[in-house]
């Protein structure tokens, strides 16, 4: 295109031919004319003119451009190249990103931890990957296999078929078995592929550091890169000497541009955003922190996300590579998908927040999600009582990166929702799907330029009833914006951005890989004795309960010798206030469960984690009593004693002033004068209460998952209640249930961070 043409057009952006459409700007109005072309009802003239300006706009080549789309899981792969997932993605694979801007770049998150990606956690000094797996079949090129293998386009997107049917394949037979060898069918692919991929295969099943790994079942793209990353480590490296070795980076970057390269995915083209494994944490506004990506992404706490966080296991690594990337790319794009658990734990590795806002020549865009998500942006920070709008999503990242938004991105691409029919919005809405609206004035104001257009997916909706991001549409509304940005000065609002750039990252690194935790956990396991109840059926329910409740510190697991399980006959603990059936015995040391618990695996993780939070205060009770407080003949109420037994003679969790302040929160009262031995406290008669022993252990699974404790998440409910209309006993209250949390979360989680006070 002309620089004449491009003066002609900036001359013209506020009258017609493009007045004529109904767009809000001229970034828009463009978008709409590249999508849905000319319409035929428009008069000759006006359609000559939009039709000239159509062909330019579609002539411009960016084949050269350099791009980097950073994101995880479906929404980056989705953007990139389509979903290997869905069946349409096996008649054309081609298509995406990766069509339009050939030189695309893919960084991908690294914090996955549920699914196959998490079991192999257990076993291996790995990060996460089953994401990168994802985007690196998305990002298989159609000049790439022909070139690779002379193939015709027929026998590529062939090709690419078989490769997601194997990379996609869900494991449900043994590694070794005949049978999957025929179903997987490597012969399917040209002779240099096939044999890869054999080779990769064989070499799962005799790397004797993947003993482990074979006893579960996986996404068996998954396996492949393992066999890729560790048939690149000498065999003399175990799996103890790789948990402290920088020789597993060059091996997981080899190993992806090995697998790429042979799978027709351009050179370095899909990188980890670190090599280092690492955790999210999340803490809610109510003050609960959780750990791990997948139990945030289906917990449902009911309250808005604060921040996040990242614990690293050392210092990130950033491969050279990455950075190098940043630094040249002409745009830089922020793919959708899950806010908390995708985009943002990238911009936590703070070398790259730092390269993205170092590279100030590219155009950066933030494509926005399409759907409030459940426990991560279905409850706005500002207005609690609504869900998100695409402001409260730019807010997220002031709040949670270093230095704030500044400098990451500047334009916003929305979905338009006008030409979504609106019978589509009702059924989602009745699903409890809502789009996340974009509060255009409202994103305006805080400096950014939205830009909305229908990107959706026509195709996804007729097949498959889902809108989602259509690839095509989404990477021509990309081009659009990146061919003609330099017609648009758009305006820089410094004051919003400003205002967070002091916040302080309270991502950290730790010293512990998951595997590490799960070994320990192995260890600490097997030493539990098992009484009464199926020894292996218990085991299997401790691993998975510890396991996916990474929260649970290890230390926890000393409190206690073994679990030993009383037949509802035989079952004499007192249940006048309460229908637990479980508690800590400080006599033996042992978790006693009614029997009938194990019977499913939700009932015994409530009565497990509700005596391990008992476990915790050990053997702190000296005498416990309850005494009956007469006036006359009248019974005014009793007086429950408990009597602490000395230090020196205790075993707890708790130091001695960290146990007075659980039961100053329990509501007991000590004796002055008696080194705070003595505690008691006074109900009404008739009246119930709960013992701190019992409270500690409620609240403990409460906070583990709160739909395990519906009576604490019943009286944790005042939390939700706006302040100003609390009367001033409510509020005593609701300070209480906060220094409850806060107790919780510091003393019995250990998670005090840098930032606490």
């Amino acid at each position: 295109m002309t620089q004449s043409f491009f003066s002609n057009v900036q001359d013209n952006l506020q009258r017609s031919p493009l007045d004529i459409l109904g767009q809000e700007n001229i970034q828009e109005k463009l978008v709409h004319l590249m999508m849905e072309g000319v319409s035929p009802s428009l008069k000759t003239e006006t359609a000559r003119e939009l039709s000239r300006l159509y062909d330019e706009l579609a002539s411009i080549d960016v084949k050269d451009a350099k791009v980097v789309i950073f994101g995880g899981g479906s929404g980056l792969a989705n953007i990139v190249g389509g979903s290997s997932r869905l069946p349409v993605w096996q008649q054309d694979s081609f298509t995406g990103l990766k069509e339009i801007f050939p030189r695309t770049k893919s960084v991908v998150c690294v914090t996955d931890d549920g699914g196959s990606t998490g079991e192999l956690l257990k076993d291996l000094p790995l990060i996460a990957l089953g994401d990168i797996r994802h985007v690196l079949l998305s990002s298989v090129q159609l000049k790439e296999l022909q070139a690779l293998y002379q193939l015709s386009t027929v026998e590529s997107q062939s090709l690419t078929a078989g490769l997601s049917r194997v990379f996609n394949y869900r494991l449900a037979l043994s590694v070794h078995s005949d049978e999957l060898m025929e179903e997987l069918n490597f012969a399917q692919f040209p002779p240099v592929l096939g044999g890869y991929l054999r080779g990769l295969y064989q070499h799962l099943l005799t790397d004797d550091r993947l003993a482990a790994v074979r006893k579960r079942f996986h996404c068996l793209g998954n396996l492949l890169l393992v066999a890729a990353i560790y048939r690149r480590l000498d065999v003399e490296m175990d799996l103890f000497f790789l948990e402290n070795s920088k020789h597993i980076h060059g091996a997981i970057k080899d190993a992806l541009e090995e697998v790429g390269q042979m799978i027709g995915v351009g050179s370095g083209a899909v990188l980890p955003c670190t090599s280092t494994p690492s955790q999210l944490h999340a803490l809610y506004t109510n003050g609960v922190e959780i750990s791990g990506e997948f139990k945030m992404s289906t917990s449902n706490r009911g309250y808005p996300v604060d921040s996040v966080a990242v614990d690293f296991s050392g210092s990130p690594m950033v491969y050279e590579e990455v950075l190098a990337n940043i630094a040249d790319a002409d745009l830089l794009l922020f793919a959708p998908g899950s806010l908390y658990t995708s985009i943002i734990p990238v911009l936590k590795v703070a070398k790259i927040a730092e390269a993205v806002r170092a590279n100030t020549h590219a155009l950066k865009l933030l494509v926005s999600n399409l759907w409030v998500q459940t426990g991560e942006t279905d409850r706005s920070i500002s207005d609690p009582s609504r869900k998100f709008r695409v402001s409260d999503m730019l807010r997220a990242y002031e709040d949670n990166i270093q230095g704030g938004a500044k400098g990451l991105f500047e334009e916003i691409l929305c979905l338009s929702l006008d030409d979504v029919p609106a019978s589509v919005l009702q059924d989602y809405a009745v699903e409890g799907k809502v789009p996340i609206y974009l509060d255009r004035e409202v994103v305006k104001e805080m400096g950014y330029e939205p830009v909305e257009c229908g990107v959706y997916s026509r195709v996804a909706l007729q097949r498959q009833g889902f809108i989602q991001h259509d690839p095509r549409m989404l990477a021509e509304a990309v081009r659009v914006l990146y061919t003609t940005r330099h017609l648009f000065d758009l305006p820089i609002r410094e004051g919003f951005r400003q205002k967070y750039c002091a916040i302080v990252d309270t991502s950290c690194s730790t010293s512990l890989l998951p595997a590490q935790r799960y070994r320990c956990l192995q260890q600490r396991i097997e030493q539990i004795v098992v009484e009464q109840f199926s020894t292996s059926a218990v085991r299997d329910y401790l691993y998975s309960i510890l396991w996916q409740h990474p929260d649970i510190p290890l230390a926890h697991l000393d409190y206690f010798s073994g679990i030993c399980a009383i037949a509802p006959e035989d079952w004499r603990r007192n249940q006048k206030w309460d229908n637990v059936f479980s508690f800590y015995d400080p006599k033996d040391r042992f978790i006693k469960i009614r029997s009938d618990q194990l019977e499913s695996k939700k009932a015994f993780e409530l009565a497990f984690l509700i005596a391990l939070g008992e476990a915790l205060l050990g053997n702190y009770a000296l005498t416990k009593e309850m005494e009956d407080l007469f006036i006359g003949d009248d019974l005014l109420g009793q007086v429950y004693h408990l009597r602490l037994r000395p230090v020196a003679e205790r075993v707890c969790f708790f130091s001695d002033r960290e146990l007075q302040r659980w039961l100053l929160l329990a509501r007991m009262n000590y004796s002055e004068g008696d080194s705070k031995l003595n505690y008691a406290r006074l109900t009404n008669a008739g009246e119930m209460f709960t013992p701190p022993g019992l409270l500690l252990g409620l609240m403990y699974a409460w906070y583990i998952d709160n739909r395990l404790a519906s009576h604490i998440e019943y009286k944790m409910s005042i939390m939700k209640i706006t302040s100003t209309n609390l009367i001033p006993a409510q509020k005593k209250m609701l300070e209480k249930r906060r220094w409850m949390i806060d107790f919780l979360r510091e003393v019995v989680f250990c998670k005090k961070r840098n930032d606490d006070d």
